[in-house]
């Protein structure tokens, strides 16, 4: 499994509901996509970050996903380019 940590990083401009708008929005193009197992928006007001964090099943679905077009797109979509880091999951508690 792979993580991947997206993280908008504001200046003192920052409007937490931008992130929630862009949340609202795409929730439902993430339910049930191939490879994927889970996508986690959130939102930091205290240091002017919005993070998002996937788990994916397999390294090559995630770097599949996260293009220079994707890029550019949710750019757009929250008014900041995003930092993108891809992590190994050492284990994953799923309460679900």
């Amino acid at each position: 499994m792979v993580g991947v940590q997206v993280t908008f990083r504001y200046d003192e401009a920052f409007d937490p509901n931008v992130p929630r708008g862009v949340a609202a929005a795409a929730q439902k193009q993430f339910e049930g996509m191939p490879g994927l197992r889970s996508k986690t928006f959130t939102i930091d007001e205290a240091n002017r970050e919005a993070v998002n964090f996937y788990v994916w099943d397999s390294e090559e679905a995630s770097r599949a996903f996260f293009t220079d077009e994707l890029r550019e797109r949710i750019t757009g979509f929250y008014g900041v380019a995003p930092t993108i880091q891809f992590l190994e999951v050492a284990a994953l508690v799923d309460n679900s």
